[in-house]
């Protein structure tokens, strides 16, 4: 599997509907939506030009297609109908790896709601659909993984943490071992590095996307406390003290970057959120950054930055969709790398 840097062929998302599921947040999360498709597409409004990765989104039925198209307009992409529970595609939809022939292939895992919690029709088959849309081959693991409990390098090291992968409302049967060679045989894992835990009140118990991030290879991105009373405090300088003492894959040390975290972000009934500017998206032009209106967001939004000085980095309010959902723009988006799909012109 790639590292999230390394050229993408296109990027996949869905789009945001189901009041039901999103309640008064879906206005604001489908214009965090749509900024998001912007940047990633990366058009030059002078030209109309698309200079970023193609993207392909996932919308329901005929409905939401026009309503997509509609609010998209200025964006070039390519839909496809197909039916989904909800929007994590980091985590419902496959990944996409490069075979040793250097072609490129899809794998998609068991998927049960997150540990039971989140069980939404459909969401069980969106991986075999975009494999099939892809046009790659697919491989398919009966276990359970999904894409934002893990991070990679692309030459054979991963990020995650105990309380996902080893949690027994994924793979009780799995201890650490036989994660570490699922993910070998999988991914093309060679060194797992293990962080204890995520964020407070983190649906997913702890995916690593919003704890660590490579930014490069042998270099970790993570956050530090923003305040005393930081909800994540411990934690944070927990992973930041482990991932100083990790090696990668190819025994070097890791380099160990630190930005600050937004803090205490509370949703409208006084609840903490599991915000983190970790949740980024890499595209091919332009690395995309969740705002909170954290005193934090342009100290966080500058460090992450410096790490793709050839990238022009946006920042984008995130505030509706991890209060409405628990994620940000990592947790929506699944990349395709190169070389990825065929396909026709954007419709």
């Amino acid at each position: 599997m790639p590292a999230e840097w390394e050229p993408h062929a296109a990027c996949w998302l869905a789009w945001p509907c189901g009041r039901n599921l999103w309640s008064h947040y879906l206005e604001d999360t489908r214009v965090a939506f749509v900024a998001l498709c912007e940047a990633i597409r990366d058009v030059d409004r002078a030209t109309g030009r698309a200079r970023g990765e193609i993207v392909h989104i996932l919308v329901q039925d005929a409905e939401g297609e026009s309503d997509a198209r509609r609010a998209l307009r200025k964006v070039p992409a390519r839909f496809h109908q197909v039916p989904y529970g909800d929007i994590w595609l980091r985590d419902t939809g496959p990944l996409f790896v490069t075979r040793s022939d250097g072609k490129g292939a899809s794998v998609r895992f068991g998927f049960n709601g997150w540990g039971g919690k989140y069980l939404f029709e459909h969401d069980v088959d969106i991986a075999e659909h975009i494999g099939v849309l892809s046009g790659l081959p697919t491989f398919s693991f009966p276990w359970i993984l999904e894409g934002g409990s893990i991070d990679v390098d692309g030459q054979g090291s991963c990020l995650t943490t105990r309380q996902c992968l080893l949690n027994p409302n994924r793979n009780p049967g799995m201890d650490q071992r036989a994660i570490e060679a699922g993910l070998r045989d999988a991914l093309g894992v060679e060194k797992v590095l293990w962080l204890d835990e995520g964020l407070m009140n983190d649906h997913t118990d702890g995916h690593v996307d919003t704890v660590a991030r490579f930014v490069a290879p042998c270099v970790v991105l993570c956050m530090r406390p923003a305040s005393p009373d930081d909800p994540n405090r411990a934690a944070l300088d927990r992973a930041a003290r482990d991932l100083a003492s990790f090696t990668d894959a190819q025994g070097r040390l890791l380099t160990v970057v630190r930005i600050p975290s937004p803090g205490r972000v509370l949703d409208e009934e006084g609840q903490v959120v599991a915000a983190s500017y970790l949740n980024f998206y890499i595209g091919n032009r332009t690395v995309v950054v969740p705002a909170y209106g954290s005193p934090q967001d342009r100290s966080a939004v500058e460090g992450i930055a410096a790490c793709f000085p050839g990238r022009r980095t946006v920042a984008i309010p995130a505030t509706s969709l991890v209060a409405g959902g628990g994620g940000a723009f990592h947790c929506i988006t699944q990349q395709v790398p190169e070389p990825g799909m065929k396909g026709g012109p954007d419709v």
